[in-house]
């Protein structure tokens, strides 16, 4: 019996114990809660919301999920302008676009948009070329024009230099029909300075604008007898000071008088170099410094006597006759004119009542083997 008791007060004791426990957090929970101190609320919930923060900032980034991709349009392009390897297989439906279509093939790029192959510009040409064709271009016209010389006559550096004067704004044909009667009567630059102004103005009344050519004549004819003993100088730098020269007129007189090269841009000449792209230049002392550096000294005064020819009998300022042209195939304005042969044959200009100055070779017959024929002759 002893062993029993002993037993149960051991069971009852964890037992009493239990009950111990319960009641004293029974109690404890009964109790108030302490008094929090004034702002103890704002610490801790400011103190949460930073360990929130730095728990975001420590948590791995996700990564972005990828988009899908829109859908490609597919290039509309026509049977036989698509290169091999040039659109990405499937990209292109059958039967999209009808045949013979005169656009551009497309490629397909990655964002799905067709993109047009463009036609690369051509090259500039380069000075070595540039200089070559100019070259070519000029023996070219050389072997056409074998003759080409100053088509005023004249028989003294006077009356080259006062022909000359008087081809402003009219035709050097016109010109030499209206000198010989001015030579007959002032042969000298003393006889034209001392003339009666009336006079002269109506001998050169068919040049027109005779009034103003005459007092430009004169006034040459008497700095002449003034300033240089009658005598026409052989620079360049006392020419351009006589009344009514310039530096055309100069080069004109320098390289068919005195035998010293020189450049003459009148507007033959101006146009054809700028078609020939030569040069872009519009200020004829430019356009005279870029083509003399195209060629050497010695041809400069052969080269104005080809160029102007040219320009006076085949490629006119309006419609130039590019059919029969013979230096086409180097011009790069080729297709300004009439390219037709027959028709282009109609543009050559010729004079009437023979060749101008008697000094000329007989032309050439033929530009070329095709019969087109050289115009020996041309107005201004």
């Amino acid at each position: 019996m002893a062993v029993r008791r002993d037993s149960a007060v051991g069971e009852q004791a964890p037992t009493e114990a239990k009950k111990v426990k319960k009641a004293t957090k029974v109690e404890a929970a009964a109790r108030p809660a302490p008094a929090e101190e004034p702002g103890a609320k704002a610490v801790r919930k400011a103190t949460s919301k930073k360990t929130a923060a730095a728990k975001k900032a420590a948590a791995p980034k996700k990564a972005a999920a990828p988009k899908k991709a829109a859908p490609s349009k597919k290039a509309t392009v026509a049977p036989g302008n698509v290169a091999p390897g040039n659109v990405a297989p499937g990209n292109v439906a059958p039967g999209n676009v009808a045949s013979g279509s005169a656009d551009a093939p497309a490629t397909e790029t990655p964002g799905g948009k067709a993109k047009a192959r463009t036609k690369k510009p051509p090259k500039a040409e380069s000075r070595t070329a540039l200089v070559r064709r100019a070259r070519r271009i000029n023996r070219e016209l050389a072997e056409v024009y074998p003759y080409a010389h100053p088509e005023l006559d004249f028989e003294s550096p006077f009356q080259l230099i006062v022909a000359t004067v008087l081809s402003a704004q009219t035709t050097d044909l016109r010109v030499n029909q209206t000198t010989p009667a001015l030579f007959a009567k002032y042969p000298t630059p003393e006889d034209l300075a001392a003339a009666n102004p009336e006079e002269v103005e109506e001998i050169l009344r068919p040049c027109g604008f005779f009034r103003a050519k005459t007092r430009s004549v004169m006034g040459l004819s008497k700095a002449l007898v003034e300033d240089f003993g009658g005598e026409v100088p052989g620079r360049l730098e006392d020419l351009v000071k006589l009344p009514g020269v310039g530096r055309k007129t100069a080069f004109v007189v320098l390289g068919n008088a005195f035998g010293r090269p020189g450049i003459t841009v009148d507007t033959h000449f101006q146009r054809l170099v700028r078609r020939w792209k030569w040069t872009e230049e519009t200020d004829p002392d430019k356009i005279e410094a870029a083509v003399g550096a195209l060629f050497p000294k010695s041809e400069w005064t052969m080269l104005s006597h080809h160029v102007i020819f040219h320009g006076r009998r085949i490629c006119h300022a309006r419609k130039p006759a590019c059919g029969a042209c013979p230096i086409a195939p180097l011009c790069p304005a080729y297709g300004e004119g009439e390219t037709d042969p027959e028709k282009a044959k109609k543009l050559l200009k010729y004079e009437k009542g023979g060749f101008p100055g008697q000094r000329l070779k007989p032309p050439q017959a033929y530009l070329d083997a095709g019969g087109i024929p050289a115009p020996p002759l041309g107005a201004g």
